[in-house]
Protein backbone atom coordinates (compact mmCIF):
# COMPACT_ATOMS: atom_id res chain seq x y z
CA UNK A 1 0.00 0.00 0.00
CA UNK A 2 1.27 3.57 -1.00
CA UNK A 3 0.82 6.61 1.47
CA UNK A 4 1.13 9.99 1.11
CA UNK A 5 -0.42 11.74 3.67
CA UNK A 6 1.16 13.29 6.62
CA UNK A 7 1.11 9.82 8.30
CA UNK A 8 -0.28 6.18 8.44
CA UNK A 9 -0.97 4.59 11.43
CA UNK A 10 -0.87 0.70 11.95
CA UNK A 11 -3.04 -1.58 12.87
CA UNK A 12 -0.62 -1.70 16.28
CA UNK A 13 -0.35 1.78 16.22
CA UNK A 14 3.02 2.21 14.32
CA UNK A 15 3.19 5.29 12.79
CA UNK A 16 4.92 5.38 9.64
CA UNK A 17 5.25 9.01 8.14
CA UNK A 18 5.86 12.40 10.13
CA UNK A 19 2.76 12.27 12.61
CA UNK A 20 3.18 16.50 12.63
CA UNK A 21 2.83 17.31 9.38
CA UNK A 22 0.77 17.99 6.96
CA UNK A 23 1.14 17.76 3.16
CA UNK A 24 -1.92 19.06 1.87
CA UNK A 25 -2.24 21.73 -0.44
CA UNK A 26 -4.22 25.04 1.52
CA UNK A 27 -4.91 27.60 -1.72
CA UNK A 28 -3.89 28.82 -4.49
CA UNK A 29 -4.16 27.69 -8.45
CA UNK A 30 -1.70 26.88 -11.17
CA UNK A 31 -1.93 26.66 -15.19
CA UNK A 32 -3.43 23.89 -16.55
CA UNK A 33 -3.35 22.40 -20.33
CA UNK A 34 -6.17 20.03 -20.02
CA UNK A 35 -9.95 19.39 -18.71
CA UNK A 36 -9.24 17.04 -16.55
CA UNK A 37 -10.35 18.52 -12.82
CA UNK A 38 -10.31 22.03 -14.44
CA UNK A 39 -11.55 25.54 -13.51
CA UNK A 40 -12.14 27.80 -15.88
CA UNK A 41 -11.82 31.81 -15.45
CA UNK A 42 -13.40 34.18 -17.36
CA UNK A 43 -11.19 34.92 -20.11
CA UNK A 44 -11.06 30.87 -20.54
CA UNK A 45 -7.99 30.14 -19.03
CA UNK A 46 -8.16 26.64 -17.56
CA UNK A 47 -6.41 26.56 -13.88
CA UNK A 48 -6.17 23.56 -11.00
CA UNK A 49 -7.14 24.32 -7.61
CA UNK A 50 -4.34 23.05 -5.25
CA UNK A 51 -6.25 22.72 -2.24
CA UNK A 52 -6.74 19.23 -0.90
CA UNK A 53 -3.80 18.15 -3.48
CA UNK A 54 -1.15 16.42 -1.77
CA UNK A 55 1.71 17.04 -4.39
CA UNK A 56 4.69 17.52 -1.21
CA UNK A 57 5.90 15.19 0.89
CA UNK A 58 7.38 11.93 1.27
CA UNK A 59 5.43 8.54 -0.25
CA UNK A 60 5.92 5.33 1.34
CA UNK A 61 5.53 1.39 0.34
CA UNK A 62 4.18 -0.68 2.88
CA UNK A 63 3.03 -3.92 3.59
CA UNK A 64 0.45 -5.06 6.12
CA UNK A 65 -0.51 -7.82 8.07
CA UNK A 66 -4.04 -9.30 6.33
CA UNK A 67 -5.44 -9.75 9.52
CA UNK A 68 -4.24 -7.29 11.93
CA UNK A 69 -3.24 -4.16 10.23
CA UNK A 70 0.44 -4.28 11.54
CA UNK A 71 3.28 -2.65 9.03
CA UNK A 72 5.39 -5.69 8.45
CA UNK A 73 7.98 -3.95 6.12
CA UNK A 74 8.03 -0.35 4.69
CA UNK A 75 10.23 1.20 2.07
CA UNK A 76 10.11 4.55 0.33
CA UNK A 77 8.38 4.40 -2.90
CA UNK A 78 10.12 4.22 -5.81
CA UNK A 79 9.51 6.61 -8.05
CA UNK A 80 9.24 9.98 -5.77
CA UNK A 81 7.42 12.72 -7.18
CA UNK A 82 10.78 14.39 -7.39
CA UNK A 83 14.58 14.43 -5.80
CA UNK A 84 12.98 16.97 -3.22
CA UNK A 85 10.20 16.94 -0.89
CA UNK A 86 8.64 20.42 -1.80
CA UNK A 87 8.98 20.64 -5.91
CA UNK A 88 8.05 23.40 -7.92
CA UNK A 89 5.51 23.50 -10.29
CA UNK A 90 7.80 24.05 -13.25
CA UNK A 91 10.28 20.89 -12.05
CA UNK A 92 6.85 18.99 -11.90
CA UNK A 93 5.60 20.01 -15.19
CA UNK A 94 9.18 19.24 -16.69
CA UNK A 95 9.25 15.88 -15.23
CA UNK A 96 5.98 13.89 -15.06
CA UNK A 97 4.01 16.62 -17.95
CA UNK A 98 1.88 18.67 -15.03
CA UNK A 99 2.38 20.46 -12.48
CA UNK A 100 -0.52 20.06 -10.14
CA UNK A 101 -0.19 16.18 -9.24
CA UNK A 102 -2.86 14.57 -12.03
CA UNK A 103 0.03 12.68 -14.50
CA UNK A 104 2.57 11.75 -11.44
CA UNK A 105 -0.87 10.39 -9.56
CA UNK A 106 -1.54 8.14 -11.94
CA UNK A 107 -0.86 4.78 -10.69
CA UNK A 108 -1.30 0.95 -11.53
CA UNK A 109 -0.66 -2.18 -9.75
CA UNK A 110 -0.24 -6.19 -10.10
CA UNK A 111 1.61 -9.44 -9.46
CA UNK A 112 4.14 -11.13 -11.40
CA UNK A 113 6.15 -14.21 -11.44
CA UNK A 114 9.13 -12.64 -12.86
CA UNK A 115 11.60 -15.07 -11.62
CA UNK A 116 9.13 -17.75 -12.80
CA UNK A 117 8.51 -18.83 -8.83
CA UNK A 118 7.19 -16.37 -6.24
CA UNK A 119 5.50 -13.30 -6.71
CA UNK A 120 6.76 -10.26 -7.27
CA UNK A 121 4.58 -6.63 -6.63
CA UNK A 122 4.27 -4.59 -9.79
CA UNK A 123 3.48 -1.11 -9.34
CA UNK A 124 3.32 1.91 -12.19
CA UNK A 125 3.44 5.72 -11.79
CA UNK A 126 2.64 7.81 -15.01
CA UNK A 127 1.51 6.88 -18.39
CA UNK A 128 0.61 9.88 -20.37
CA UNK A 129 4.27 11.36 -20.62
CA UNK A 130 7.20 9.69 -18.42
CA UNK A 131 6.43 6.10 -16.97
CA UNK A 132 7.73 4.76 -14.83
CA UNK A 133 7.99 0.20 -13.31
CA UNK A 134 9.18 -0.89 -10.45
CA UNK A 135 8.84 -4.55 -9.11
CA UNK A 136 9.54 -5.39 -5.38
CA UNK A 137 9.59 -8.69 -3.71
CA UNK A 138 8.44 -9.40 -0.06
CA UNK A 139 10.93 -12.31 1.14
CA UNK A 140 10.98 -13.48 4.80
CA UNK A 141 10.14 -10.23 5.87
CA UNK A 142 12.41 -7.91 3.91
CA UNK A 143 10.62 -5.45 1.40
CA UNK A 144 13.46 -5.00 -1.80
CA UNK A 145 13.37 -3.69 -5.21
CA UNK A 146 14.28 -5.86 -7.89
CA UNK A 147 14.62 -3.15 -10.64
CA UNK A 148 13.01 -0.01 -11.92
CA UNK A 149 12.12 0.82 -15.54
CA UNK A 150 12.28 4.46 -16.39
CA UNK A 151 11.22 5.78 -19.49
CA UNK A 152 13.22 9.06 -18.36
CA UNK A 153 16.06 6.69 -18.53
CA UNK A 154 18.56 6.61 -21.37
CA UNK A 155 17.32 4.60 -24.50
CA UNK A 156 14.25 4.88 -22.85
CA UNK A 157 12.64 7.54 -24.63
CA UNK A 158 10.61 5.96 -27.04
CA UNK A 159 8.42 4.47 -24.07
CA UNK A 160 7.72 7.89 -22.52
CA UNK A 161 3.18 8.35 -23.35
CA UNK A 162 2.39 4.86 -24.17
CA UNK A 163 0.20 3.56 -21.14
CA UNK A 164 -2.82 3.13 -20.50
CA UNK A 165 -5.23 3.06 -18.01
CA UNK A 166 -4.59 -0.83 -16.71
CA UNK A 167 -1.57 -2.91 -17.02
CA UNK A 168 -1.57 -6.81 -18.16
CA UNK A 169 0.55 -9.62 -16.66
CA UNK A 170 1.58 -12.27 -19.22
CA UNK A 171 4.67 -14.67 -20.35
CA UNK A 172 4.29 -13.38 -23.66
CA UNK A 173 7.87 -14.61 -24.54
CA UNK A 174 7.60 -18.11 -23.14
CA UNK A 175 10.39 -18.24 -20.76
CA UNK A 176 8.36 -19.10 -17.60
CA UNK A 177 8.62 -15.72 -16.45
CA UNK A 178 6.46 -13.06 -17.01
CA UNK A 179 6.24 -9.81 -18.45
CA UNK A 180 4.41 -6.33 -18.05
CA UNK A 181 2.06 -5.38 -21.00
CA UNK A 182 1.74 -1.44 -20.59
CA UNK A 183 -0.29 0.02 -22.70
CA UNK A 184 1.38 0.28 -26.06
CA UNK A 185 5.10 -1.23 -24.73
CA UNK A 186 5.68 -4.45 -22.92
CA UNK A 187 8.66 -4.63 -20.07
CA UNK A 188 10.85 -7.90 -19.92
CA UNK A 189 10.76 -9.96 -16.82
CA UNK A 190 13.99 -8.30 -16.41
CA UNK A 191 13.11 -4.74 -16.25
CA UNK A 192 14.37 -4.23 -19.71
CA UNK A 193 12.24 -2.65 -22.61
CA UNK A 194 11.02 -5.85 -24.65
CA UNK A 195 8.92 -3.67 -27.30
CA UNK A 196 6.98 0.01 -27.82
CA UNK A 197 4.66 0.69 -30.54
CA UNK A 198 3.87 4.65 -31.15
CA UNK A 199 0.09 3.91 -30.19
CA UNK A 200 0.16 6.04 -27.05
CA UNK A 201 -2.07 5.98 -24.40
CA UNK A 202 -5.83 3.95 -24.40
CA UNK A 203 -8.57 3.51 -21.92
CA UNK A 204 -9.11 -0.38 -22.20
CA UNK A 205 -6.87 -3.31 -23.67
CA UNK A 206 -7.17 -7.09 -23.16
CA UNK A 207 -3.98 -9.64 -23.48
CA UNK A 208 -4.70 -13.84 -23.68
CA UNK A 209 -5.16 -16.39 -26.39
CA UNK A 210 -7.68 -14.22 -28.20
CA UNK A 211 -6.79 -16.17 -31.77
CA UNK A 212 -6.41 -19.78 -31.49
CA UNK A 213 -4.48 -19.68 -34.80
CA UNK A 214 -1.74 -18.40 -33.86
CA UNK A 215 0.78 -19.18 -31.77
CA UNK A 216 1.24 -16.85 -28.75
CA UNK A 217 -0.89 -13.98 -27.00
CA UNK A 218 -2.15 -11.25 -28.75
CA UNK A 219 -2.89 -7.90 -27.41
CA UNK A 220 -6.21 -6.12 -28.46
CA UNK A 221 -6.50 -2.39 -27.39
CA UNK A 222 -8.30 1.08 -28.44
CA UNK A 223 -6.15 4.40 -28.49
CA UNK A 224 -6.73 7.50 -27.76
CA UNK A 225 -4.19 10.17 -28.93
CA UNK A 226 -5.24 9.61 -32.55
CA UNK A 227 -3.58 12.73 -33.85
CA UNK A 228 -0.76 11.30 -33.40
CA UNK A 229 -0.34 8.04 -34.12
CA UNK A 230 -1.76 8.17 -37.40
CA UNK A 231 -5.22 7.82 -37.16
CA UNK A 232 -5.84 4.28 -35.41
CA UNK A 233 -8.73 4.06 -33.01
CA UNK A 234 -7.68 0.00 -32.48
CA UNK A 235 -5.76 -2.52 -32.69
CA UNK A 236 -4.45 -5.99 -32.44
CA UNK A 237 -0.79 -6.90 -31.37
CA UNK A 238 1.40 -9.62 -31.37
CA UNK A 239 1.61 -9.77 -27.60
CA UNK A 240 5.51 -10.80 -27.78
CA UNK A 241 6.65 -8.81 -30.28
CA UNK A 242 4.14 -5.64 -30.85
CA UNK A 243 3.80 -6.55 -34.25
CA UNK A 244 0.41 -4.50 -35.51
CA UNK A 245 -1.84 -7.41 -36.93
CA UNK A 246 -4.18 -4.64 -38.09
CA UNK A 247 -6.00 -1.96 -37.04
CA UNK A 248 -8.98 0.55 -37.46
CA UNK A 249 -9.66 3.49 -37.72
CA UNK A 250 -10.44 6.71 -35.47
CA UNK A 251 -10.87 10.48 -35.68
CA UNK A 252 -11.38 11.11 -31.89
CA UNK A 253 -10.41 9.31 -28.73
CA UNK A 254 -11.78 5.62 -28.71
CA UNK A 255 -13.03 5.21 -24.79
CA UNK A 256 -13.84 2.13 -25.32
CA UNK A 257 -12.76 -1.52 -26.49
CA UNK A 258 -13.82 -5.46 -25.63
CA UNK A 259 -12.56 -8.72 -26.50
CA UNK A 260 -14.77 -11.68 -26.29
CA UNK A 261 -15.41 -14.59 -27.96
CA UNK A 262 -19.82 -13.77 -28.35
CA UNK A 263 -20.36 -15.43 -32.30
CA UNK A 264 -20.08 -18.99 -32.70
CA UNK A 265 -19.57 -18.58 -36.45
CA UNK A 266 -15.94 -17.44 -36.03
CA UNK A 267 -13.26 -18.89 -34.66
CA UNK A 268 -10.99 -16.48 -32.18
CA UNK A 269 -12.43 -13.64 -30.47
CA UNK A 270 -14.89 -11.04 -31.72
CA UNK A 271 -13.65 -7.98 -30.73
CA UNK A 272 -14.96 -4.34 -30.89
CA UNK A 273 -14.64 -0.64 -29.81
CA UNK A 274 -16.02 2.76 -29.77
CA UNK A 275 -14.40 3.77 -32.95
CA UNK A 276 -16.75 1.62 -34.84
CA UNK A 277 -20.36 0.50 -35.46
CA UNK A 278 -18.95 -3.03 -36.31
CA UNK A 279 -18.31 -6.10 -34.78
CA UNK A 280 -14.74 -8.01 -35.97
CA UNK A 281 -13.30 -11.11 -36.11
CA UNK A 282 -10.03 -12.08 -35.05
CA UNK A 283 -8.60 -11.35 -38.44
CA UNK A 284 -10.20 -8.13 -38.04
CA UNK A 285 -13.19 -8.71 -40.66
CA UNK A 286 -16.39 -6.90 -40.36
CA UNK A 287 -19.37 -9.13 -40.02
CA UNK A 288 -21.50 -7.30 -38.42
CA UNK A 289 -23.21 -4.67 -35.87
CA UNK A 290 -21.36 -4.76 -32.23
CA UNK A 291 -23.11 -4.94 -28.78
CA UNK A 292 -24.42 -1.80 -27.87
CA UNK A 293 -21.95 -3.09 -24.08
CA UNK A 294 -18.52 -2.72 -24.26
CA UNK A 295 -17.29 -2.76 -20.76
CA UNK A 296 -16.98 -6.58 -19.53
CA UNK A 297 -17.11 -9.81 -20.67
CA UNK A 298 -18.19 -12.88 -18.49
CA UNK A 299 -18.27 -16.58 -18.53
CA UNK A 300 -21.56 -17.06 -17.27
CA UNK A 301 -24.02 -19.56 -18.51
CA UNK A 302 -23.18 -22.77 -19.95
CA UNK A 303 -21.67 -22.68 -23.57
CA UNK A 304 -18.06 -21.25 -23.95
CA UNK A 305 -18.87 -18.13 -25.50
CA UNK A 306 -18.65 -14.92 -22.86
CA UNK A 307 -21.42 -13.03 -22.22
CA UNK A 308 -21.41 -9.60 -21.51
CA UNK A 309 -21.38 -7.95 -18.01
CA UNK A 310 -22.03 -3.61 -18.35
CA UNK A 311 -23.49 -2.20 -14.69
CA UNK A 312 -25.83 -4.86 -13.01
CA UNK A 313 -27.04 -6.60 -15.86
CA UNK A 314 -25.16 -10.05 -17.90
CA UNK A 315 -26.83 -10.36 -21.51
CA UNK A 316 -26.45 -12.95 -23.43
CA UNK A 317 -25.49 -11.40 -27.19
CA UNK A 318 -27.99 -13.42 -29.61
CA UNK A 319 -25.52 -13.39 -33.16
CA UNK A 320 -28.52 -14.35 -35.37
CA UNK A 321 -30.46 -11.31 -34.87
CA UNK A 322 -27.58 -8.55 -33.44
CA UNK A 323 -29.62 -8.42 -29.89
CA UNK A 324 -29.23 -9.04 -26.30
CA UNK A 325 -31.20 -11.05 -24.05
CA UNK A 326 -30.76 -10.28 -19.92
CA UNK A 327 -29.71 -13.47 -18.29
CA UNK A 328 -29.60 -11.18 -14.95
CA UNK A 329 -30.33 -8.20 -13.53
CA UNK A 330 -28.81 -7.18 -10.06
CA UNK A 331 -31.75 -6.26 -7.99
CA UNK A 332 -30.98 -3.56 -5.58
CA UNK A 333 -27.25 -3.57 -6.68
CA UNK A 334 -24.73 -0.79 -7.89
CA UNK A 335 -21.84 -0.77 -10.60
CA UNK A 336 -18.34 1.37 -9.34
CA UNK A 337 -16.67 3.93 -11.52
CA UNK A 338 -19.20 6.01 -13.09
CA UNK A 339 -19.50 5.25 -16.76
CA UNK A 340 -17.06 2.41 -16.63
CA UNK A 341 -19.98 0.70 -14.76
CA UNK A 342 -17.72 -1.92 -13.63
CA UNK A 343 -18.79 -4.83 -10.74
CA UNK A 344 -16.87 -4.84 -7.78
CA UNK A 345 -15.11 -8.15 -8.92
CA UNK A 346 -15.33 -10.85 -11.49
CA UNK A 347 -13.34 -13.75 -10.64
CA UNK A 348 -13.84 -18.03 -10.92
CA UNK A 349 -14.49 -17.74 -7.45
CA UNK A 350 -16.44 -21.40 -6.87
CA UNK A 351 -13.96 -23.03 -9.35
CA UNK A 352 -16.41 -24.27 -11.89
CA UNK A 353 -14.46 -22.23 -14.59
CA UNK A 354 -17.99 -20.59 -14.63
CA UNK A 355 -17.26 -17.03 -12.96
CA UNK A 356 -19.19 -15.11 -10.10
CA UNK A 357 -19.98 -11.29 -10.11
CA UNK A 358 -19.38 -9.37 -6.82
CA UNK A 359 -21.31 -6.48 -7.09
CA UNK A 360 -21.67 -3.50 -4.17
CA UNK A 361 -25.64 -3.05 -2.95
CA UNK A 362 -27.09 0.47 -3.86
CA UNK A 363 -26.57 1.64 0.25
CA UNK A 364 -23.20 0.25 0.12
CA UNK A 365 -24.00 -1.67 3.47
CA UNK A 366 -23.51 -5.23 1.94
CA UNK A 367 -21.62 -6.84 -0.90
CA UNK A 368 -23.33 -9.69 -2.76
CA UNK A 369 -21.65 -12.93 -4.74
CA UNK A 370 -23.62 -13.69 -7.88
CA UNK A 371 -22.74 -17.50 -9.31
CA UNK A 372 -24.43 -19.01 -12.37
CA UNK A 373 -27.65 -20.66 -12.46
CA UNK A 374 -26.82 -22.63 -15.27
CA UNK A 375 -25.81 -26.27 -15.75
CA UNK A 376 -22.60 -27.46 -18.51
CA UNK A 377 -21.25 -30.15 -19.97
CA UNK A 378 -17.96 -28.71 -20.60
CA UNK A 379 -15.42 -29.18 -17.94
CA UNK A 380 -12.16 -27.26 -17.44
CA UNK A 381 -9.77 -26.67 -14.58
CA UNK A 382 -10.37 -23.76 -12.15
CA UNK A 383 -9.71 -20.39 -13.84
CA UNK A 384 -7.18 -19.40 -11.17
CA UNK A 385 -4.88 -22.12 -11.63
CA UNK A 386 -4.22 -20.07 -15.17
CA UNK A 387 -1.49 -17.79 -14.89
CA UNK A 388 -2.52 -15.36 -16.99
CA UNK A 389 -5.91 -15.14 -15.64
CA UNK A 390 -4.78 -15.20 -12.10
CA UNK A 391 -2.99 -12.37 -12.44
CA UNK A 392 -5.33 -10.77 -14.57
CA UNK A 393 -7.57 -11.11 -11.29
CA UNK A 394 -4.74 -9.45 -9.06
CA UNK A 395 -4.54 -6.69 -11.46
CA UNK A 396 -8.48 -5.92 -12.16
CA UNK A 397 -9.31 -3.24 -10.14
CA UNK A 398 -6.75 -0.28 -10.42
CA UNK A 399 -7.58 2.39 -12.76
CA UNK A 400 -10.00 1.27 -15.33
CA UNK A 401 -10.89 -2.41 -14.24
CA UNK A 402 -10.57 -4.75 -17.12
CA UNK A 403 -12.24 -8.21 -17.48
CA UNK A 404 -9.61 -11.27 -16.65
CA UNK A 405 -8.81 -13.55 -19.99
CA UNK A 406 -7.03 -16.50 -20.32
CA UNK A 407 -3.33 -17.81 -21.81
CA UNK A 408 -5.63 -20.48 -23.65
CA UNK A 409 -8.01 -20.30 -25.76
CA UNK A 410 -11.60 -20.57 -23.91
CA UNK A 411 -14.39 -20.31 -26.46
CA UNK A 412 -16.33 -21.82 -29.50
CA UNK A 413 -13.31 -23.96 -30.80
CA UNK A 414 -14.69 -25.02 -34.26
CA UNK A 415 -17.94 -23.99 -36.48
CA UNK A 416 -19.98 -26.49 -36.11
CA UNK A 417 -23.10 -26.59 -39.30
CA UNK A 418 -25.66 -26.01 -36.65
CA UNK A 419 -24.12 -22.34 -36.91
CA UNK A 420 -23.38 -22.05 -40.48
Amino acid sequence: VADDFSAAVDGGGKVIGDAKADWRGREGEVPQRDRTGAKVLADGTKVAPLEGRIIKGPEFLTVFDGRTGRALATAAYDPPRSASLNPTYDEMDRVWGDGYGNRVDRFLAGTAYLDGRLPSMVFGRGYYARTVVAAWDYRGGKLTKRWTFDSSAPGNADYAGRGNHQMSIADVDRDGRDEVIYGSMAIDDTGKGLWTKPLFHGDAMHVGDLDPSRPGLEKFGVHEEVKRNGGIGSALLDARTGEILWSKPAETDTGRGLSADIDPRYVGEEMWGSNSPDLFDVHGKAIGPHPRQTNFAIWWDGDRLRELLDGTTISKWDWRTGTTTTLLKGEGMASDNGTKANPTLQADLIGDWREEVVWRSADNRELRIYTTPFPTTHRYVTLMQDPVYRAGVAWQNTAYNQPPHTSFYLGEPKVTEEVK
